[in-house]
């Protein structure tokens, strides 16, 4: 950073945050979480622990005439044993909503998990500086988007003038709830991520709930969407339900309808779009569990599932979507502000045929783009059900 202009240094507070639902103070600094402290308490897993930390959808927001800015964090990054060190999470800084500069913090502490035996080693780290220069000169916005599957506590700020919170102002907030998809997976920076992108298109300020591995209908997930304002609603069902194998038919139907009687508690008027799953060939109509097999350490993802199971109550992508568009159309007849988008309409067969994914389950950065656009056009442009 330049030494022409002395540095401010402000404390990182939960008033310069946004995207976050409660912020944890720490011995380093500042956690956000996406879910309240009531439901990490109900948490049964390591899995949802770990990502709903992950701050995808969660950034700094604020006025500046910086012209250089510095973020001390702790980045809490993820591993596993014998596969190649994923990259460094990456922090996007936007200008007046453009992308004008990324960083990486390295180091930080390390968590190991063992595929083969289930446990995890942590391993401390020091802190790091995400560090951006050459921003224009003048008043203008500032948003540093945090790495969306990286845990990241925030120390410190410097910038080379002084900052102030940007102002509120009327603005329509959206909040989203899903799977690693919707966090963000195998996208390649915080703001490529299909809800990101989508919100962007829609003008509205997103608050991400989406959880890999964990869209499973957990009620504590619900109480945390019922109580948490918000004037678009939107949740995406399915795709881990049926890859983890975690319900049958039976289940599944009225964990729906429970899912939605809580969210409605809170916002009994807001516009509420249930969203089936995209397309996944190998889960169409293979029920799951869903394994990882692993090429030259790249991963790829296969179902072990046996079809002929459908018949008594194993759930498939094709199941879901049936299952769901039916709840919403008993529903929606008291219910008039209750809409279903079929996922496919998001990422179907022609999608797959010009954007393949990668591992067989989640799409790429250009993936994440096109699920975006055609969100955008079906749900928040004109006649869709997110539209002013």
């Amino acid at each position: 950073m330049s030494t022409e202009h002395p540095r401010t240094t402000t404390p990182v507070t939960a008033e310069l945050l946004r995207g976050a639902l409660e912020v944890e103070r720490t011995a380093h600094g500042l956690l956000p979480h996406r879910l309240p402290a009531r439901a990490r308490r109900q948490i049964p897993d390591d899995q949802l622990a770990v990502v709903e930390s992950q701050p995808s959808g969660v950034r700094l927001a604020f006025r500046s005439r910086a012209t250089a800015v510095e973020l001390d964090t702790l980045p809490t990054k993820r591993a596993y044993r014998g596969l190649p060190t994923p990259p460094d999470g990456v922090y996007d800084l936007l200008v007046d909503g453009r992308l004008a500069a990324q960083a990486s913090v390295a180091g930080g502490r390390v968590r190991e998990a063992d595929l083969n035996t289930g446990t995890v080693e942590l391993r401390e780290g020091p802190p790091g500086t995400a560090r951006f220069d050459g921003l224009p000169e003048g008043d203008k916005d500032i948003e540093i988007w945090l790495p969306h599957t990286e845990t990241t506590e925030l120390i410190a700020l410097r910038t080379d003038a002084p900052i102030s919170p940007t102002p509120a102002r009327e603005r329509t907030v959206w909040l989203h709830h899903g799977s690693s998809i919707s966090q963000g997976s195998d996208a390649a920076h915080p703001t490529a991520i299909w809800p990101v992108r989508a919100a962007a298109h829609g003008d509205v300020d997103l608050v991400n709930l989406g959880f890999g591995g964990s869209a499973l209908l957990d009620p504590f997930t619900a109480r945390a969407m019922r109580d948490t304002p918000a004037d678009l609603i939107s949740v995406k069902i399915g795709i881990n339900i049926v890859n983890g194998d975690t319900m049958r038919m039976r289940a599944f139907v009225p964990a729906v309808h429970g899912f939605l009687d809580t969210v409605r508690e809170g916002h009994p008027d807001t516009p509420l779009l249930v969203v089936s799953p995209l397309l996944c060939p190998i889960q169409e109509d293979t029920p799951g569990p869903l394994l990882p097999a692993f090429d030259d350490g790249v991963p790829r993802f296969r179902a072990t599932g046996d079809p002929a199971e459908r018949a008594l109550g194993r759930l498939t992508l094709t199941a879901i979507r049936e299952a769901l568009a039916h709840v919403v159309e008993e529903r929606a007849a008291d219910d008039p502000h209750l809409y279903h988008l079929d996922g496919r309409e998001l990422y179907g067969e022609s999608d797959h045929a010009e954007l393949p994914l990668p591992d067989g389950l989640h799409p790429d950065t250009a993936g994440h783009r096109r699920i975006a656009e055609n969100f955008a056009r079906l749900v928040f442009a004109q006649g869709g059900p997110f539209a002013r």
